[in-house]
């Protein structure tokens, strides 16, 4: 799943998206309101977490004008203002969680993924086909009960197959979905995790198959 982080202290951000990255998410990070309607106008995002004071303007402006315009990615606000005015204003603006700086990252993270629990999030618990077994909670996966060697990536990869499973996903939408704005990515990246993943599933005894669809892209079906 992918972030978009909205956060202007550096320090603090950087120290946020890494841990938010070890929970399994791929982060965007932006320091300003108008880098973040850009960067939601070309990604499609799982959640925002927008704080308010920044210096091209106040996020909760940014919030309103997102929600006029039919945004409808749940959004946290991660902001010192804790008056309960301020906290009021924020929800009735279209804010769906709204966290108090400091915050611990784990309570971030556990909002993040209770938000994206909620119905029609992008957060579903467990994800089954065959003997795959994908803990989305715990970024985890099992094959009967046997724990699967994968990597982060290997992890994000398999996760939007099997939220597509028996349709094809193509390469662009996986690289969305695995890498962020500043990562490094190789021509042929996918290509190595979707080789190494297949590897893995295939050694392990796994009842479905990543299938390549030269040019298109690729899709996850169990093997009858």
């Amino acid at each position: 799943m992918r972030l978009l982080l909205v956060e202007d202290d550096t320090r603090l951000a950087e120290f946020l998206a890494q841990g938010l990255a070890e929970a399994g998410f791929v982060v965007d990070t932006v320091a300003e309101a108008g880098d973040a309607e850009a960067a939601l106008d070309t990604v499609p995002y799982d959640l925002l977490i927008l704080d308010l004071g920044l210096p091209d303007g106040d996020g909760m402006d940014l919030l309103a004008r997102l929600r006029a315009r039919g945004e409808m990615l749940p959004i946290l606000v991660l902001t010192a203002r804790g008056a309960l005015a301020d906290r009021v204003s924020g929800l009735n603006r279209g804010a769906d969680d709204y966290v108090l700086k400091p915050c611990a990252t784990e309570e971030l993270v556990a909002r993040a993924k209770a938000l994206l629990r909620r119905p029609g999030g992008a957060l579903g618990a467990v994800l089954i086909l065959g003997n795959l077994r994908f803990d989305t909670l715990a970024m985890e996966c099992a094959m009967e009960n046997r724990p699967l060697d994968l990597s982060r990536r290997e992890l994000a990869v398999l996760e939007t197959l099997l939220r597509r499973a028996g349709r094809v996903v193509p390469k662009r939408v996986l690289e969305e979905k695995v890498y962020g704005f500043d990562d490094s990515v190789a021509s042929n990246s996918i290509e190595v995790h979707i080789s190494r993943l297949r590897r893995k599933l295939e050694a392990e005894g796994a009842t479905v198959r990543v299938h390549t669809l030269r040019g298109i892209g690729y899709m996850l079906s169990e093997e009858k």
